[in-house]
Parts: C-alpha cells; structure tokens; sequence
C-alpha cells in the first residue's frame, strides 16, 4: 500500500505531491501553512481511497492543489478571483474537508488564537470565490421568455404569507385574540405597516406587470363609496396612528354608484399610502366630489413637504432612483416606484388621468375624475 502523500511548502502553501511516512509528527505551531499542507494531504488520501466515486484522482489532485494554494495566497493579501476548479460540488466538498482537517490538526497542537483566525479567514474567502455566481443566470431566467412569469410568480409568493401577517397584526391588535399593552399595540402596528407596505408593492408587480386593462374588472358593477372609503381607512389607520397623523375622509352625495370598485379602491389604497408615509406632522384626506351626474372627482391630500423638481421629472417612471430619505423638501415614494406607475395605468384602463398639485410645505395633492353613474335602481 502506497504512503500518503502530501505537498511540498512553497511561496504558494502547497505545490507539489510526494510520499511520505505514515506517522508524520504535527507541524509547529508557529507554522500555520504546514498545518494547511498536511491537512491537504490526508483530505487527498481519503478522498482517492474511500471516496473514489467523488471525482478521478487527477481531478482531487487538482481541485486540492488550487483550494491549498488559494489559502496560502490569501494569508498573505492576495485573494482568490471567483471561479477557479473548485468552483462545483466536489470543490465545496473537498474545501469542507479541508477545513475539518485543519481543525483537527489544530487540537493536537494548536497554533496562536491569531494564527487561527487568519487561516480561518483565508479560508472563508476561498470559500466565497468557489460560490457559483448565479448572477448572470439569474438575468437571462429574467430577460428570457419566462422572465415575467418568473417575477409575477415570486410577487405572488410574497403577497400570501403577508396577507396572513395583516390579518393576524390586524386581528391582535384590536384585542380579538386577548388584551394587549400599550407597548404591544405599537408593535402590531409597525408590523402592520410594514406588512402592508411589503404587500402593496408585491400586488403592484404582479399589477403592473399583467396590464391595467387585465386588473380592472371586465364590468362595472353596484357599489358603496362609502364602504369603499371605510375599508381603506381600516386598512390604513395603524399607519396613520404610530405617525400621529390625522387620517379623514369626505364622501360625495348619491354614495351607491356604479363602476369598478376594485380597481379603484387599489389606486386610492396606494395614494393613502403613499400619502402617509411621507407624511410627518398634519392631516391626509381622501375625497370624493360629484362632478355632475355620472363623475366623481377623488382626491388624496397631505401635508408633506411637497414634490421637488427632481422628484416631478420622474413621478411616474417605474424602477427609478430616489433621492435619500430624510432630506426636508423631498417628496420619497418607494424606492422602486412602481405605485404610482400602477395607479396611473389603472386609471388610464377606466378612462381617467392621474394629476397633482404641489406646493413647498403646503403638500401634495393627487386627484383624478373617473366615470361613475349614480345607481338608480336602490
């Protein structure tokens, strides 16, 4: 039966193969590389003898060598460049064999807590240069003919669970479930707000990505504005509480009418939003006013900082960059900012434009005239 083998100690740790006893006495602790190089060598005589399915010996050899000597490269400063041979299954099991190699050498004679850590470190990055880069992948699944498919599909994996999360934050905050402190309602409303902005934006890809014309319902059908209002002041109010912000409403007369509720209470859902969020002190009012017998003119108003110039040029572009939060005079939407691009699309399929109206610490004003008929038969 053959030694074992292992690699000769170079500049770059570990280079070169070559039979040795089979009693090898532990390396200095002072010399970390020669824990590294035999280490190296007993994951190589393993694998070859009790692994010989994992890979050809050639291919072990090769895939040892590279991980050895990217170690050693990296204690000393330079760090591997992502890819290499060990950059597939074998390479990562081959490198965790290595790593417990390396701490198994060291409980017989370990080196300086210093030592450790620089060898543990240079570890990891290898570790992190084999990692498959799925980058490029990742754009061609989303470029390709499925891509849509792929990021509606991924919007709607989000959009279930944190229904879920509305409904339970929503469910325990009003004491359904129990009493709850003061301390622990502030909580569910936090998580209730974040829940619904998560929520809102996974609805908006999934909205934006099938067409306003496919969202809207195919026929107007009955319904309450007033029910229509309550339901976006339920859903909006834990919001409007943690920010201390007053949150009203103004309905128009005639309230049953007759359009398509769903799409838009989804564009008056997202303006609240919007509207709240960005709004630190003062009050948000969605409206509603008859204009004649058969429009409604809706509006939403804060009293925010307004929309700066910046701000107007790309309002409604979707996948656009904002300026950083926090600054007084910006207007900050989601970073994304597929709400309004959405809200404006759906309007467009009911027939109705979205304007604004912006004034430097007076606020914003979205609005919109949508045809509604007064429902006679009642």
């Amino acid at each position: 039966m053959k030694p074992p083998l292992h690699r000769t100690h170079d500049a770059r740790g570990i280079r070169s193969l070559r039979a040795v006893p089979d009693h090898l006495p532990p390396a200095p602790a002072a010399d970390p590389r020669a824990f590294l190089r035999e280490a190296a060598a007993r994951v190589l005589a393993a694998a070859v003898s009790e692994h010989s399915d994992t890979g050809s010996r050639e291919d072990i050899e090769r895939i040892l060598e590279w991980l050895a000597g990217a170690a050693a490269d990296a204690m000393a400063g330079t760090l591997p460049e992502r890819g290499g041979p060990a950059a597939n299954a074998l390479g990562t099991h081959l490198l965790g064999q290595l790593r417990g190699e390396v701490v198994r050498a060291w409980a017989e004679a370990p080196p300086q807590a210093g030592e450790m850590l620089d060898l543990l470190e240079a570890m990891e990055h290898v570790r992190l240069a084999t990692v498959p880069d799925w980058s490029n992948e990742f754009n061609a699944w989303l470029s390709g003919q499925d891509g849509l498919n792929l990021l509606v599909g991924v919007a709607h994996d989000l959009r279930s669970p944190l229904t879920s999360v509305l409904f339970l934050a929503e469910t325990l905050g009003r004491g359904r479930s129990g009493e709850v402190n003061d301390q622990q309602r502030r909580q569910l409303r936090l998580i209730y707000s974040a829940a619904l902005a998560l929520e809102s934006l996974a609805s908006d890809v999934i909205e934006l990505a099938r067409g306003g014309e496919r969202l809207t319902e195919k026929d107007p059908e009955p319904f309450s504005v007033a029910e229509l209002f309550d339901s976006i002041h339920d859903m909006v109010l834990p919001i409007a509480e943690e920010k201390g912000v007053e949150l009203r409403y103004v309905l128009p007369p005639n309230d049953r009418r007759i359009g398509r509720p769903l799409a838009l209470s989804r564009v008056l859902l997202n303006l609240t939003t919007n509207a709240l969020k960005f709004t630190d002190a003062g009050f948000v009012e969605l409206t509603g006013v008859a204009k004649g017998f058969h429009h409604v003119e809706f509006s939403v108003r804060d009293t925010g900082h307004g929309i700066t110039p910046e701000g107007i040029a790309n309002l409604f572009r979707p996948f656009r960059r904002t300026q950083a939060r926090g600054r007084r005079g910006g207007y900050h939407f989601s970073g994304t900012g597929l709400g309004l691009a959405m809200c404006r699309k759906l309007l467009e399929a009911m027939g109705a434009e979205l304007k604004y109206e912006t004034r430097p610490d007076w606020g914003t004003r979205f609005y919109f005239k949508v045809e509604l008929p007064i429902d006679r038969h009642i």
